[in-house]
């Protein structure tokens, strides 16, 4: 799959075959990590992790760099489909702090709201870049937290004179 082609036709892209297109993708698919639900909007998405064999880790819970791998890039997929082609979004960096182990399905969900969207668009503009975090939790089916990530996200608009 193309990013380029793929960031082109998203809009036109029905949402089951753009679910179906990032489950296919290999650092996904080889982890097991899927998605499972998108809201109309996109400003929603869950993502699910089982525990297999090829995601195990030595003692025999989630590996560390597949529960990370299951939150990127989603927020700033979600950033550029709602702010729109004016502006550049990258993630800048993430952290990740284990709180227990993931011994089953474990999952994670990406959600904004059009006030938080207004806001990083208003401190974009207003501030030239607006550098800021958003911290997301994967869970067990029990809804007990198994790690948080903190991504650090980094937006400005593409006339924006670009920062020194």
């Amino acid at each position: 799959m193309s990013a380029n082609l793929f960031r082109k036709y998203i809009d036109a892209i029905p949402k089951p075959v753009m679910m179906k297109l990032f489950n296919l993708w290999r650092p996904y698919r080889g982890a097991g990590i899927r998605l499972t639900k998108v809201s109309d909007d996109q400003l929603y998405i869950r993502v699910e992790m089982p525990l297999t064999w090829y995601n195990k880790n030595y003692v025999g819970t989630q590996f560390g760099g597949s529960l990370y791998a299951m939150t990127d890039p989603f927020y700033m997929f979600q950033l550029l489909q709602a702010l729109g082609k004016d502006y550049i979004v990258w993630d800048k960096a993430a952290s990740i702090d284990f709180k227990r182990p993931g011994r089953g399905l474990v999952y994670a969900e990406f959600q904004w709201t059009q006030g938080e969207i207004s806001d990083v668009k208003s401190k974009a503009d207003e501030l030239g870049k607006y550098v800021f975090d958003k911290p997301v939790e994967i869970k067990d089916l029990e809804g007990n937290v198994i790690a948080e990530v903190i991504k650090t996200l980094y937006v400005r608009r593409k006339d924006a004179k670009r920062p020194t």
